[in-house]
């Protein structure tokens, strides 16, 4: 027979997994992860890939990328890992506290925000990052767009991973860890949004954005796109100096998550 304190430190390990599975998962290296809409449909989401070091796939796309980069919906890091070893200078950004804790100890630069809040080098950055997902941020692709726009340079690069079919959906979802685990019914919904490549092209077109190339590799599709050239004398971020001392938590923009 179950003694009460056995009894409680289930219900808290049960209430710990249920609040946060998603930094659960994160803890653990490994999934089951899904996000799942209102009908049960399921999404599986890659958090052993998320986990492990940057593949032969990440590896190509980092190889792309110019100058400073943004990996925006950063991750447990392993992207913004692997160019802090090359030598170059990049920032991640999540919503996840758990994530940016990952990723800094990996040895990554990161911050618990938003790309919707403001950031350090806005219009300054060369290169940003929208992978594993992350084109469906907000839900809506025309604002993220738009927004990646004023945190690039005139000209800067954007590496988008899209859906592998044609797809455009924008839907609300919530995180849970395996399709029918207990505790995960409340969890609060988000809205999210799926785009294939021709969909991503038909939002950025409009907004000046112009694709440069489209590739296929390990079962993933990407888009590399340009926004719209203007006249800048603005400089890109080139000091990590500057990217740490705005390592912060998302509610207090200059207290750091961790000391560098």
């Amino acid at each position: 027979m179950s003694t009460a304190h056995e009894v409680m430190a289930a219900d808290t390990a049960e209430h710990n997994w249920s609040a946060d599975p998603y930094a659960d998962a994160l803890q653990a290296g490994h999934g089951p992860l899904f996000l799942r809409r209102g009908d049960g449909w399921l999404l599986p989401l890659d958090v052993e890939r998320w986990c492990a070091p940057a593949d032969a796939v990440d590896l190509r796309i980092l190889d792309r990328c110019e100058g400073a980069v943004l990996d925006v919906g950063c991750g447990p890091g392993r992207l913004v890992a692997e160019l802090a070893a090359r030598g170059r200078t990049a920032l991640g950004i999540d919503i996840s506290e758990a994530a940016i804790a990952h990723t800094l100890r990996l040895g990554g630069q990161a911050l618990w925000r938003s790309v919707f809040e403001p950031l350090p080098g806005e219009g300054r950055w060369n290169t940003a990052l929208l992978l594993d997902e992350n084109l469906g941020i907000g839900g809506d692709p025309h604002a993220l767009l738009r927004r990646l726009a004023e945190l690039l340079l005139p000209g800067g690069l954007l590496i988008a991973e899209t859906v592998p079919v044609d797809v455009d959906e924008r839907i609300d979802v919530h995180i849970v860890r395996g399709a029918d685990a207990p505790g995960t019914a409340g969890a609060p919904l988000f809205p999210w949004a799926r785009l294939g490549t021709p969909a991503l092209l038909r939002y950025a077109r409009p907004l000046g954005w112009c694709a440069v190339d489209q590739w296929a590799a390990g079962g993933r599709c990407f888009v590399a796109l340009r926004s719209r050239s203007t006249s800048s004398s603005a400089e890109p971020p080139k000091s990590t100096a500057v990217i740490s001392s705005q390592r912060a938590r998302k509610p207090s923009p200059d207290r750091p998550v961790a000391e560098g």
